[in-house]
């Protein structure tokens, strides 16, 4: 059996790409990452050591236009004969799967949160989150989107090698004329640790004690849609249904009602906290801990004392 995980390479390698390599390796076989971005061959080789037996790496696909990315993967999982070709669950793979799940005649498993059971079924999140759903692919030919923070990487081999493919992107019909990429040093689908904030932070001027306390936690900022709507904080850290979907081990929440829409983004999380003056929250439904107090008190609190730990040496 053979495996290809596509990644994106454009800014370096990040965790998602090593849970994509380790999630085809889990699937059994030999594992061929193709990629696309100018990450240096010496980075692009550290992929072996989570499976990977080799890395293609595609210079003609230079844009941001999906049809010319489907041509490349399709080329790739051609020449490699892949019968399984995975992605990791974001943007991209929401937008270039399906299509190439038309052009290989393949099943398509979107947003994957386990290996395959030994029948082939595949578990995956319904509902926004709220139920678990099983997928059985019958056909010859499989696609697999794996949500973020689903499993953990893991290093079972050494470094592998890298050569250059071209996927014949073909012409672009699409004209990017602008590009602007998400600030912050964590991907918030990638992030462990996320701190979220809400209406209830009564102005962007009053965001400091969100960003410190993900500053010492070394977490992840995120905000529900209000906030982003209305220009406190940039829409890619709008957490929720219509936003950004995230698994971290641990979600704070604070000044966020917890309406549904907000939970279906968020409920995948190992841990939520939620801290909020309300008592009758729906927050507080779903949370694992709940601070039933105001913000602007118990966050600088928490912040003092995580400092503190870590200064402990614990």
């Amino acid at each position: 059996m053979s495996v290809l995980v596509y990644i994106n390479s454009a800014n370096g390698l990040h965790k998602s790409a090593f849970e994509a390599v380790t999630y085809g390796k889990k699937l059994g076989g030999d594992v061929t990452v193709i990629t696309t971005g100018n990450t240096d061959s010496g980075t692009l080789a550290s992929l072996g050591k989570y499976g990977a037996s080799k890395v293609l790496v595609d210079r003609s696909f230079k844009g941001e236009d999906d049809q010319q990315l489907t041509r490349v993967i399709a080329s790739a999982a051609e020449q490699t004969a892949a019968s399984t070709v995975v992605f990791s669950h974001d943007l991209t793979a929401k937008a270039v799967a399906p299509r190439l799940s038309v052009r290989l005649k393949a099943g398509l498993v979107s947003g994957a949160i386990d290996v395959p059971s030994g029948d082939g079924t595949v578990k995956v999140n319904v509902f926004s989150g709220k139920a678990f759903g099983a997928v059985k692919v019958n056909s010859g030919k499989k696609i697999i989107s794996l949500l973020p923070n689903s499993l953990q990487p893991e290093e079972t081999g050494v470094d592998c090698g890298v050569e250059d493919f071209n996927g014949n992107a073909g012409e672009s019909k699409v004209k990017v004329l602008s590009t602007k990429k998400p600030e912050g040093e964590i991907p918030l689908p990638e992030a462990e640790l996320v701190v979220s904030a809400g209406r209830g932070l009564k102005g962007p001027e009053n965001w400091g004690i969100v960003e410190d306390l993900a500053k010492a936690l070394g977490a992840a900022t995120a905000c529900s849609r209000p906030v982003a709507d209305i220009g406190w904080r940039p829409h890619h850290e709008h957490v929720g249904q219509t936003g950004v979907a995230i698994r971290p081990n641990l979600y704070i929440a604070a000044g966020i009602s917890g309406a549904i829409q907000h939970l279906a983004g968020v409920n995948g999380s190992k841990v939520m906290v939620v801290i909020n003056t309300d008592p009758e929250a729906p927050f507080f439904k779903a949370a694992d801990y709940g601070v039933i107090g105001d913000a602007f008190e118990v966050l600088p609190k928490l912040t003092e004392a995580v400092k503190k730990f870590k200064a402990s040496g614990n």
